[in-house]
């Protein structure tokens, strides 16, 4: 970034580094000892759809690959869904004791739709929680902020920015967290969560 840009507040955007999704496992065990919250084996990538064979065969090919990779081990189908804003997310089942493998299942979600020219599509990753009185816990990837944030929904389209806040305290610096609040978006209705 050069003088002129610093001087008239232009900014790089933030470059995204899949590999942080692999520090889930260990913050998924920070987050169980200090708050009570467990993996369900849930999680999903969520992208913007884009017209087009190229884009289609993409898709496919990732979901192909993931069906493939959770027969060999019991887990369920990979499921394609559209949100109410015509998002699509691709959902991922494992075991609730198979975060490793979940995380590497979005992790080639992601790795593929960039690796094909499709990473501006990408809005988020979301792997679901759960804790002993059912309540809900996202802890949710920002493609284009490189960072994570909590989400906990509460029913009636409210959220639990307490435990969000707590959510965030407890694991610290296991995650790299989006400083700003602001774009803690609520995703209501993800599949999965």
């Amino acid at each position: 970034m050069g003088f002129l840009d610093t001087l008239l507040g232009r900014t790089k955007p933030v470059q995204p580094k899949l590999d942080d999704l692999f520090a889930l496992p260990s913050a998924a065990v920070t987050l169980d000892a200090g708050a009570g919250f467990k993996p369900t084996g849930s999680g999903s990538v969520c992208f913007r759809p884009v017209e087009g064979r190229s884009f289609a065969d993409v898709q496919k090919d990732v979901q192909d690959l993931l069906n493939a990779s959770s027969g060999k081990d019991g887990g369920l189908p990979v499921e394609v869904t559209k949100d109410d804003y015509g998002f699509t997310w691709l959902v991922s089942s494992h075991m609730s004791d198979e975060l490793e493998a979940l995380v590497t299942d979005l992790h080639a979600v992601n790795s593929s739709l960039v690796d094909n020219g499709f990473g501006p599509q990408l809005l988020c990753t979301l792997v679901a929680f759960r804790d002993d009185s059912e309540r809900r816990l996202g802890l949710i990837y920002l493609y284009k902020r490189g960072a994570f944030y909590p989400f906990a929904p509460l029913s009636g389209e409210r959220r639990d920015n307490a435990l969000e806040l707590q959510v965030k305290g407890v694991i610290g610096d296991d995650l790299k967290w989006e400083q700003d609040l602001s774009r803690w978006f609520p995703v209501w209705g993800a599949p999965g969560l």
